[in-house]
């Protein structure tokens, strides 16, 4: 065993097979690939890696293995079984592009899907295959993309995954800010293996809902910041130009680190947009809207029809005087962000899924989070000089 220091979980013990694959220049982007995309613009600590978050997910799949393990949970599972959880939380965030998700909300492939050709072929499919068996690639792909018959499944992708107690763990320390404050102990001691795969002890529930109340502010705090949003934004649209231009790639767009794309672009020749980025001179709100005060569907096309969106900025540009580009609109939408699905373990032995009465509480947790997810999501327009733009105007062409 190797250790490494974390600033997070301190030492994070990593056996020999996880050391070969962390060598591979796939997984050695991941250092230069930022976690939190452009958020580093409003909270300058949140410049950590994908690289650090892979591995504090794997040192949270070895602890939460060896408490299965413990209490007898892991009968019949073999130890290739238990690795391919290990090496699936490692390799779970090794397809993502330049500044995280951006890049996925005007139609870039899924980074799950991007990291597939990664771990099936080249250096680590050979690896994996040679270490774990054959078929382990397509296994451990099958987990990332929780398509996996696994009762392990639930542990690396899931309403309680591993994953989200790491990143909300992580980017709140790393932002300097309170609200991603879960009982992570409490959680990993309450898991437990029922029929349907991965579920929650009764005692674990309050835990349960420190992780729902953490990633709401999380949220509406740090990722869907308004700045944060106004950047992303604006990262979006110079990509995407860059892209109907022909001077990127879209095939080739995964194996840029973040400081290579902008490098490529500046290459390109000098870019406006490119510029404001870099100099924090993000566009500024002439409007926004809580999604709870919109009409039923109302934008939602914002958040997943990218040709749409721009073809509507560019009008909505014009009839403010402005040119393409100089407005931007924001709608952001992640339907799994509050989602809680997950089997209860009570005491008398009975199982059944989370809700009002399962929570034993006053409390309707499911109905909470649609609540908290509605609450936390707003409809921003971004310009790059003051307009007048009235919410009724808006909302027609809505």
């Amino acid at each position: 065993m190797k250790v490494i220091r974390d600033p997070l979980w301190n030492n994070i013990r990593v056996e020999p097979l996880t050391l070969e694959l962390i060598d591979t220049p796939a997984f050695q982007r991941l250092r230069y690939v930022r976690q939190l995309g452009l958020a580093f613009l409003v909270y300058p600590g949140a410049s950590h890696s994908r690289f650090e978050h892979a591995l504090g997910a794997y040192h949270l799949s070895r602890q939460a293995l060896a408490i299965l393990e413990e209490r007898g949970d892991l009968k019949g599972i073999d130890d290739a079984l238990r690795a391919e959880v290990r090496m699936a939380m490692l390799l779970h965030d090794i397809g993502h592009y330049p500044f995280s998700h951006a890049l996925e909300e005007i139609g870039a492939l899924h980074h799950e899907e991007v990291a597939r050709p990664l771990i099936t072929k080249g250096a680590i499919g050979v690896f994996l295959r040679r270490q774990l068996g054959n078929k382990a690639p397509e296994r451990i792909m099958d987990l990332i993309r929780g398509e996996s018959d696994s009762p392990l499944q639930g542990l690396i992708s899931g309403s309680l995954d591993l994953d989200k107690i790491e990143y909300l763990k992580r980017d709140a320390l790393m932002c300097g800010v309170p609200y991603g404050e879960i009982d992570a102990e409490r959680l990993l001691n309450s898991l437990t293996i029922v029929k349907s795969g991965i579920g929650i002890r009764e005692k674990g529930l309050s835990a349960v809902e420190s992780l729902l109340f953490a990633k709401y502010q999380m949220y509406r705090n740090v990722y869907w910041h308004h700045a944060v949003r106004s950047a992303t934004a604006m990262y979006k649209r110079l990509v995407s130009d860059a892209l109907d231009a022909k001077k990127l790639s879209a095939e080739k767009l995964a194996g840029f680190t973040d400081e290579g794309l902008l490098l490529g672009l500046e290459a390109k020749g000098a870019n406006p947009m490119l510029r404001r980025l870099r100099e924090r001179r993000l566009f500024k709100r002439v409007l926004e809207i809580p999604a709870a005060e919109l009409p039923a569907d109302a934008g939602e096309w914002i958040a997943d029809d990218w040709r749409r969106t721009m073809k509507e900025e560019n009008a909505l540009a014009k009839s403010l005087g402005l040119s393409p580009g100089e407005l931007l609109l924001d709608f952001p939408a992640k339907t799994e962000m509050l989602g809680l699905n997950l089997p209860v373990l009570h005491r008398d032995g009975t199982v059944e899924r989370l809700t009002k009465r399962s929570s034993g509480a006053s409390i309707n947790l499911p109905k909470l989070s649609e609540e908290l997810y509605q609450s936390a999501r707003w409809l921003r327009v971004f310009t790059a000089r003051p307009v007048a733009l009235s919410r009724k105007d808006l909302l027609d062409r809505l």
